[in-house]
């Protein structure tokens, strides 16, 4: 049988362990050894499987995620993302859609020194549903908000998703970071603009909030200060070559640990649990990582990736057509697959298409992340509306899954301009300052 046969097989193979509920990080790592040693030989793949994984793991670059979680942990159980929401809706509570605006604006700050989506959603659900559940809003727009409010924790930095698509996709982890800083800001204003259009238009689906004095608004900007400081210390930073992408996020997690002491709000426990968080998802995404790479010789072996280039290259269809329907494959992966599965299986194949066709790959990077977003609300799967039903048990998932739709839709259109306008997400990465 020919590679690119044994290939096919491989994938096959791999989408089938991974519906039995094998770990994505085990699935590839095993296929790719079995496939690499049938195209190449054995003793080859022994001698493979005892260096990636080290080599892989032990990469100074990697050391950026743990310290990027760590970063959120920190803030999240020291109570920063509470005060921040607090006041995000005394400035905004009291015009119509006021508490959904404090909740998207409030997912934007804590995605600022956070990288998961479904805790930014989880943690919303608890403190911003009740609020608007006590002032009436319609479900659909209130929990619609918080799902799609949550992914904007992968595309505002610090996103382990830019870093690992930096990763795989050969490109500077810093320059990726700052990719996704105008684009994630873009994003937030359009779900705001939608949340108080609609709320105008409709006055009963997201009335007024309570509204509170001037001086109980700037009290409140106190609970919220030093986050923001810190967000913009670490990517100001990192922007200006103060800091390398590691060094910053080593400064974002010692801020945030300072920040959590010095409010009082971080106990022993509450420092050994974030630890204890951070460390379990590191060690989860280095497993993901380790097989991914296992897989990708694989898979580099096969031809497949050569091939397919070369059979898209040879297609008469417009270079727009071709990212188009790259960015449909990831919009339909995204509704069945986790981001992280994503990113890992399908980069080493897109990747060489991309760069034969003259793509930015840090552009291309913001519409991917947008496109894992649409994922993560969107069925079957739909993470975030998966984390937001468990939490509101009592409201059908299809409620929620109505409510996401305008949000797609925003998405689908910020796609569009970065399309027509890809200097949004390239401006900061070109004129960043490198050490």
């Amino acid at each position: 049988m020919s590679p690119i046969g044994i290939g096919i097989i491989g994938f096959a193979i791999l989408f089938g362990l991974l519906a039995l509920g094998m770990p994505i990080g085990f699935a590839m790592a095993l296929v790719g050894f079995a496939g690499y040693g049938i195209i190449i030989n054995w003793q080859a793949t022994l001698s493979q499987l005892a260096t990636v994984p080290y080599s892989t793991i032990a990469s100074y670059t990697l050391s950026i995620i743990p310290l990027f979680l760590l970063m959120g942990e920190f803030a999240f159980r020291s109570g920063l993302v509470t005060r921040g929401y607090q006041a995000m809706s005394k400035w905004f509570g009291h015009v119509h859609g006021g508490i959904g605006i404090a909740t998207i604006l409030s997912c934007a700050v804590f995605a600022a020194v956070s990288s998961s989506s479904l805790a930014t959603a989880s943690m919303m659900t608890s403190i911003s549903y009740p609020e608007m559940k006590r002032f009436r809003y319609n479900p659909q727009l209130s929990l619609g908000t918080i799902a799609a409010g949550g992914t904007l924790g992968i595309l505002i930095p610090p996103s382990n998703v830019l870093v690992i698509y930096a990763l795989f996709a050969d490109q500077s982890v810093g320059q990726m970071l700052m990719a996704g800083i105008l684009p994630g800001i873009l994003l937030t204003m359009m779900f705001i603009f939608y949340i108080y259009l609609r709320t105008r238009i409709a006055p009963k689906e997201g009335p007024p909030g309570s509204k509170f004095s001037w001086r109980e608004r700037l009290v409140s900007m106190r609970g919220i200060v030093p986050l923001l400081l810190l967000a913009i210390f670490v990517l100001g930073g990192l922007w200006g070559g103060i800091f390398t992408p590691n060094e910053a996020a080593g400064v974002g997690a010692a801020g945030a640990l300072i920040i959590g002491i010095a409010m009082k709000s971080l106990t022993g426990n509450k420092i050994f649990s974030s630890l204890s968080s951070a460390l379990g998802t590191s060690v989860m995404l280095f497993f993901i990582i380790a097989g991914a790479m296992i897989f990708n010789y694989f898979i580099v072996v096969s031809g497949i990736p050569i091939e397919l280039a070369n059979f898209i290259n040879n297609l008469e269809i417009p270079r727009l057509g071709i990212l188009i329907a790259i960015l449909l494959v990831y919009v339909i992966l995204g509704c069945i697959m986790d981001s992280f599965a994503m990113t890992v299986l399908t980069l080493p194949i897109f990747v060489p298409i991309l760069s034969n066709l003259d793509y930015n790959l840090v552009w291309f990077g913001v519409l991917y992340v947008i496109t894992i977003e649409m994922g993560l609300i969107t069925p079957p799967i739909g993470m975030n509306v998966f984390v937001v039903r468990g939490m509101v048990p009592e409201i059908p998932m299809y409620t929620i899954f109505k409510g996401i739709i305008p949000f797609c839709a925003l998405m689908i259109i910020c796609i569009v301009i970065l399309i027509l306008f890809p200097q949004i997400a390239t401006m900061l990465p070109e004129a960043m300052i490198t050490r």
